[in-house]
């Protein structure tokens, strides 16, 4: 036994010793052992190793993570569970802020805002007034002997298969790397390959480490024999190993063994113990020692790598994280490598095939994907468009499965014990944006574990809404974590807002919206039920009698001209509960419910603010007329545009009005934001039907200052909201479905001009397939509920139709006729 948490040493020499490699030719010539080299149109490929986190490659399966580096002569796993968070269950709701409630609404009717925000500090702020981090397992690190720099090289991500290879040439011959995690089987697998008995590694582990961000002033950074040093904005420098209780140890005769706690923080306990197995399996010779495994003499070996915690549920920490690796990596290790990637292939093609899209290519498409993504406004490309949307797809695949937890801020995949803003679920946008594109995308499953933890939170959002409201029901305000804490946080200017449960429950109703599956409207309906009983109990009237509203709360995040953010009745919040309100009845006269309840759930939706114009034609974000006088004319977020998209409370079909003055808020705001923002922005383009606007935003988002070379979204740093709500303003673009119709090709730019998507989806539990040429809708196939009854709407005409005795529809004629 071996008792040695950080193995930590440095590979400078192994990593730098031959130097960086010249731009090598197109692959196809390198004959890669098992290596199919035609490429397709859902492959991410490059000609040199990661030199540094964004540009690896991310494989998961919902609950594990890894970043795959590519690099010759040390190759980096970088390991994430997706329940190895910081701390243990914990209560945070402060007992004082009752009591502090109806001086905070008083001082705020008054103007005092500056006032209301110190009393809101002092008295209405979760304790501690932090939340937990998302963690890191750590790295595995392969240290390949008599590494030689290789004559060609390459590394690809194939999103259809979800699985990375690594391929490269050197004098000793042909060497070949392919890995994936399994959903199956719940193990991270490595295959490598190599000339016969010239396969030799060291592997190793290195512990989790705390990272410091810093602006760019060295472009000397690390380089691989594969590898050039990167040019970015964001570089990483190691801030200290953290001190750790690991234990490392063998386990069997070709196996690993690591155990450890999580990390304490902001004073709560630590009270996580997991388990990190690794084991290698090879014709060659295996030997331990120190805490590595070593292998020499090789042609080929498998290595799989199996990972648990002891957290059950966010109450619960008693799960035996080496019991669960030990018996997984035991069924794991009794199947083939072969059975192993076809059980692999076989359940991630099963949700990845379900939609297809074809926006057109160019001679661009050839070129290696960091190379296409530096010059995105430079050339056309509009297949980097749709691949766009498969990586998000398949990042929300590989991030969000059933029995997981939701995807976070960076989806699964951290490298550090203090990721930015925690790695936490920001639920003011962020979190709600990481599932625009399920439903639409054909991803609906993926969206279970954000309906789980929505019920977690209605239980512990009620113990937040009696101790700190005195109100029934439940409440979370801006953001959560793995143990759903949800009083408010980060400071009254940032945290008290009462609206993140509510967003969430509209968030799970779209899901709801798209399948009508009963099963998630029984288990949906008591969590908004809940939600709308809180804010009956807690909304106030307007002092100038302009209706119901919100008080204290904020616009996210945004501060106005007057010393705070703090405020009554930000559009947000009333746009919010109109929603909440109207699916709750909705929910409730489907169930045949509360019918009691439900009259005075309408009776305070009918009385709610209504939204603004202000004196500059703009959409109000406040219920004042304050945008003139905001501290950020610019600011990323556009939390009054919510009634825009994700809703349609406000369009420009049923009040052109409130659209236009939504278009002069945008407007004002600016196309180019952090990734999210941007993000954002695009939809919103697109729902108002403007698509060379959506699209010149999306060149925004897709280029080389808001995506990284490995198509990762660029807030910056790394947010994975961006990708996933780039990808719904894509979608939202070719077909939209509100307000009881299904619009096609709504918002089609002109960069479109020929294409098709096959298995996109619209609500009513629709399936859709079309195609156009020279921007015109050329084919049409609709299916759903057999005598289902679609309000089609195709430039501005309107066709009703009705599904045929076997849920189908493609008659194009009727429409291509209503538009002649």
């Amino acid at each position: 036994m071996s008792r040695s948490p950080f193995l930590n040493r440095k590979r400078r020499s192994l990593m730098l010793g031959m130097g960086g490699m010249a731009a090598l030719p197109a692959m196809p010539a390198l004959a890669a052992p098992g290596h199919d080299p035609v490429r397709h149109a859902d492959l991410l490929w490059y000609r040199q190793s990661a030199a540094r986190w964004e540009e690896a490659l991310p494989l998961g399966n919902g609950r594990l993570g890894a970043m795959v580096f590519g690099r010759v002569a040390q190759e980096r796993l970088q390991l994430n569970e997706d329940t190895l968070w910081a701390g243990s269950p914990y209560t945070p709701d402060n007992p004082d802020a009752l009591a502090a409630l109806p001086k905070a609404r008083e001082l705020l009717a008054q103007g005092k805002y500056v006032e209301a925000t110190e009393l809101a500090n002092a008295s209405m702020m979760a304790k501690p007034v932090r939340q937990m981090s998302y963690g890191t397992l750590g790295d595995l690190l392969l240290t390949m002997t008599d590494a030689e720099a290789p004559s060609e090289y390459e590394r690809s991500l194939d999103l259809a298969s979800a699985v990375a290879q690594t391929r490269y040439r050197t004098a000793q011959g042909a060497y070949l790397r392919e890995g994936f995690v399994s959903a199956p089987d719940q193990v991270i697998v490595l295959r490598l390959k190599g000339p016969a008995g010239k396969l030799g590694i060291q592997i190793e582990w290195r512990a989790p480490r705390k990272v410091k961000y810093v602006a760019p002033s060295d472009p000397g950074l690390a380089t691989d024999l594969a590898g050039a040093p990167p040019v970015d904005w964001m570089q990483r420098e190691e801030a200290g190993a953290l001190p750790a209780d690991a234990n490392i140890a063998a386990d069997g005769s070709n196996a690993v063994l690591i155990t450890g706690r999580n990390e304490a923080m902001h004073g709560v306990a630590a009270g996580l113990r997991f388990a990190l197995r690794v084991q290698l399996i090879s014709d060659g010779r295996l030997s331990y020692s120190d805490g590595r495994l070593s292998l020499q003499g090789a042609s080929e070996a498998t290595l799989l790598i199996g990972a648990a915690t002891s957290y059950v549920n966010y109450r619960d920490v008693s799960g035996d994280p080496v019991a669960i690796v030990r018996a997984q990596m035991a069924r794991a290790a009794a199947k083939s490598y072969a059975a192993l990637k076809r059980d692999h292939v076989r359940e991630h093609q099963r949700l990845f095939s379900r939609l297809k899209i074809d926006l057109g290519s160019s001679a661009a498409a050839a070129q290696p994907t960091d190379l296409r993504i530096a010059a995105v406004g430079k050339q056309s490309d509009p297949s980097l468009d749709a691949l766009y949307l498969q990586y998000a797809r398949y990042l929300l695949i590989s991030s969000s499965r059933r029995g997981s937890q939701p995807a976070n801020l960076q989806g699964i995949w951290n490298e550090s014990t203090n990721p930015p803003w925690g790695g936490k679920y920001t639920i003011n946008i962020n979190t709600q944006m990481n599932y625009w594109p399920a439903d639409p995308a054909g991803l609906g499953e993926c969206v279970e574990p954000l309906l789980r933890m929505v019920e977690d939170l209605s239980q512990t959002g009620a113990r937040t809404a009696r101790t700190m409201y005195g109100a029934r029901g439940w409440v979370t305000h801006h953001n959560t974590d793995l143990w759903r804490a949800a009083a408010p946080i980060d400071g009254a200017k940032f945290g008290l807002w009462p609206c993140g449960g509510a967003w969430l429950c509209n968030t799970v109703w779209d899901h709801y919206d798209y399948s009508r599956d009963q099963d998630v409207l029984r288990r949906l309906y008591p969590v908004m039920r809940g939600a709308a009983l809180f804010f009956l109990d807690t909304l106030v009237d307007d002092p100038q009698g302009r209706g119901l509203i919100t008080s204290p709360s904020l616009s996210p995040e945004n501060n106005h001209a007057f010393g705070s953010s703090l405020a009554a009745g930000p559009a947000m919040d009333r746009q919010i509960v109109r929603d909440l309100f109207a699916h709750t009845l909705t929910a409730g006269r489907l169930l045949q419910r509360d019918a009691a309840l439900l009259t005075q759930i309408a009776d305070a939706q009918a009385r709610l603010a209504p939204d603004r114009v202000g004196a500059q034609g703009q959409l109000q974000e406040w219920l004042e007329d304050w945008d003139a006088g905001a501290r950020d004319p610019h600011h990323r977020h556009v939390s009054h545009l919510y009634a825009i998209y994700p809703s349609s409370q406000v369009n420009v079909r049923d009040t052109p009005a409130l659209a236009r003055a939504a278009r002069t808020s945008l407007t004002q705001r600016g196309d180019f934001a952090t990734g999210w923002g941007t993000a954002w922005r695009v939809c919103l383009w697109a729902r108002m039907g403007e698509g060379e606007r959506a699209y010149s935003v999306l060149k925004g988002l897709t280029g080389p200052m808001r995506t990284y070379p490995n198509m990762f979204d660029a807030h910056p740093p790394f947010q994975i909201d961006g990708n996933f709500g780039g990808a719904a303003g894509i979608m939202e673009m070719l077909l939209q479905s509100w307000g009881g119709e299904v619009l096609l090709l709504p918002a089609l730019p002109s960069a479109w001009t020929s294409g098709s998507v096959k298995g996109i989806r619209a609500r009513g539990a629709l399936l859709v397939d079309l195609a156009w040429h020279a921007g015109r809708l050329t084919s049409l196939r609709i299916s759903g509920k057999p005598g289902a009854s679609v309000r089609l709407r195709y430039r501005d005409k309107l066709v009703a139709v009705t599904l045929d005795r076997h849920g189908k529809f493609a008659d194009i004629g009727r429409l291509t006729a209503a538009t002649a």
